[in-house]
């Protein structure tokens, strides 16, 4: 079935508004020196374009990103791949980020389970404004280090402590304050603003910008047989067929939202808890502390996934290519990958923790034993056909975005 914007939240323009200079502002920031869209940007497919991204403390957008020198450079790079923004207003979506660990869920009375338990207001509009809350309080994306601001203080004493801090700084500016008041009909005035309606904001922004349903795939589900090229259409039968894609790229989205292993290639810093004593990354178990969880990762959906290179968790594959024939046989991929196909921006001093993973034989054969997909033998054509079919999803709007990136902000801190 195709996909209709009627399958989305709705959204309030005035606060979609709001959200885009949010979006953008730095103020959300602990040392005011980053936002959501310096990892997240229009031109960059609403990824980084790097395997594992520079967050607070480097310079610069993108690819051209470094680590940042003197006391001010980076301690650690962020552990997983930034990931897509496409759809998620979508009204399918119950869990996000790669180890699921935001879900809709009572378990704490608050709608979500969370990083923040039961210390989560209540208040979001939906599973993509809950999310909006969490890199502004994560140490290496956007809240800072300990003893820098007021925000990773903090952070370090309850994980809640620093939205109310956040607010402040923005419903502290004039011109967030007016804006607040119009858009939002519970707020009569800007002291009322707190962390739940910023999120609102932001939620809203990213499910209005980042809509999009008219690819040639979208087009052929409406009815257009001619939509898809002969490869894309081929593509799409091994994609749905022998190639078993579908088995976990499945719903309007095409994921299932669920979980597996795929033996991914180990390196970056690993998304660590402080019982961990190596660098690496468990993926979902980090989250449910089942064993059986171990090395899985959530599904991504495909909507624009040749925009959003690097891919996996770690953002270990270049391409397209290099991620299909990953999937046809992840050992062999994984035994002929190569330092140098993961795109990590130079940090001298953190080039001994990148790959000391690799080192770890027991770890490696671990996450080497746990695959959830079987090898598929795929000839290079029937490659080249699958990646012609994902090329596919690609949006004919995707260059022209509702709102944009803005030239400017409230807080007058500069716009990556």
């Amino acid at each position: 079935m195709p996909v209709s914007a009627d399958d989305f939240h709705p959204v309030s323009p005035q606060k979609a508004r709001i959200g885009q200079l949010l979006f953008y502002d730095k103020i959300l920031s602990g040392n005011q020196n980053i936002s959501c869209g310096t990892c997240h940007h229009h031109e960059l497919g609403t990824g980084d374009g790097l395997s594992l991204g520079i967050g607070e403390g480097g310079t610069g957008l993108g690819p051209e990103r470094t680590a940042g020198t003197g006391a001010d450079r980076i301690p650690k790079r962020i552990p997983r791949n930034a990931p897509a923004l496409w759809n998620l207003g979508h009204t399918s979506i119950h869990t996000l980020f790669h180890d699921g660990r935001l879900e809709i869920s009572e378990l704490y009375e608050n709608g979500f389970d969370s990083p923040a338990e039961e210390w989560l207001p209540e208040g979001f509009d939906t599973i993509l404004a809950a999310q909006a809350v969490f890199p502004l309080v994560a140490q290496f994306e956007m809240a800072g280090n300990p003893r820098e601001n007021e925000i990773a203080g903090a952070v370090h004493d309850r994980i809640d402590a620093a939205w109310p801090i956040l607010a402040k700084r923005v419903r502290s500016i004039p011109a967030y304050g007016t804006m607040f008041v119009e858009a939002f009909d519970h707020i009569d005035s800007a002291e009322e603003v707190t962390i739940v309606e910023i999120a609102n904001a932001l939620g809203a922004f990213q499910a209005f910008e980042w809509q999009s349903i008219d690819s040639p795939y979208d087009q052929y589900l409406a009815g257009s047989s001619d939509a898809l090229s002969p490869r894309a259409k081929a593509g799409m039968d091994l994609f749905f067929g022998a190639a078993n894609c579908s088995h976990c790229h499945s719903g309007p989205l095409l994921t299932d939202q669920s979980f597996h292993a795929l033996g991914l290639p180990a390196f970056g810093p690993g998304r660590t808890r402080v019982f961990d004593p190596i660098p690496r990354d468990v993926g979902r178990m980090g989250e449910s502390n089942a064993l059986q969880d171990a090395y899985r990762f959530r599904t991504p959906p495909l909507r624009n996934v040749a925009l959003t290179a690097p891919y996996g968790h770690n953002g270990a594959f270049a391409t397209l290519e290099g991620m299909v024939r990953h999937h046809a046989n992840p050992l062999e991929s994984r035994e002929k990958w190569q330092r140098s196909d993961a795109h990590l921006p130079a940090a001298p001093w953190l080039e001994q923790i990148d790959f000391v993973i690799q080192s770890d034989s027991r770890e490696m054969a671990r996450q080497s034993a746990k695959l959830d997909i079987e090898p598929v033998d795929l000839t290079d054509p029937q490659i080249a056909e699958l990646v012609a079919f994902l090329e596919s999803l690609t949006g004919a709007s995707v260059d022209q975005r509702p709102l944009g990136r803005p030239e400017s902000v409230p807080s007058g801190l500069p716009v990556d």
